[in-house]
């Protein structure tokens, strides 16, 4: 029997995403907007829109949407801003940031992950994405300063250059703290001291 994918998005979105308190109605139009079943194995598909962290190729992992949901919404997107991806993995994040902002600059240091999250998003008509191979601890300095960045892997603490790119009022979410326990923090940039915010626990990969 043909999975209903429409349906279990809009199921998805009103349970996993409002139903747990997201209100930025530009992510929630993102959400509606991408089928998070193309960015996930095949085998795994009948799971892409259970609220669940999915494996992926190269031992990586896609969030699950609500996680996803909530480090946009605190990024409070107008719809404007340059921002900084660092782990482009699925690039299923990548599309729900290219949808809440104006440019998204994203980095992955897996080649062969980084060619095919360009392939598909650029199938799906994404033109506001700038990919890049690289360390993403060192960010994306010739494109610097940035209004927002966003980083999908955890460290111990936040690196310096990431911070030092941030644009005066922009946002940073990040995973911080190691295996055993990692605090999803927020940082904003005013002038020049930065204000950190703690957002509660998550699990995420490790940022190498």
């Amino acid at each position: 029997m043909a999975i209903d994918y429409e349906k279990k998005r809009a199921h998805m979105i009103q349970h996993d995403i409002i139903g747990r308190g997201i209100e930025d109605h530009r992510v929630i139009e993102a959400f509606a907007q991408i089928p998070r079943h193309y960015f996930v194995d095949e085998a795994a598909r009948h799971l892409a829109y259970e609220d669940t962290p999915l494996r992926i190729r190269y031992d990586q992992t896609i969030s699950q949407p609500f996680i996803v949901a909530y480090m946009t919404e605190a990024l409070a997107l107008t719809g404007t801003e340059k921002v900084l991806e660092i782990g482009t993995g699925s690039g299923y994040q990548t599309a729900i940031l290219a949808r809440c902002a104006g440019e998204v600059y994203t980095i992955e240091r897996i080649e062969a992950l980084l060619d095919e999250a360009k392939e598909l998003l650029t199938s799906l008509g994404f033109e506001n994405i700038h990919y890049h191979l690289g360390d993403g601890k060192m960010g994306l300095e010739a494109s610097a300063p940035f209004d927002a960045v966003l980083v999908t892997a955890s460290a111990d603490d936040i690196p310096d250059a990431l911070l030092e790119q941030l644009k005066d009022g922009g946002r940073l979410v990040m995973p911080v703290g190691d295996d055993a326990a990692q605090e999803l923090v927020r940082v904003k940039r005013t002038d020049g001291a930065y204000i950190q915010e703690h957002l509660g626990g998550v699990r995420f990969v490790r940022l190498l």
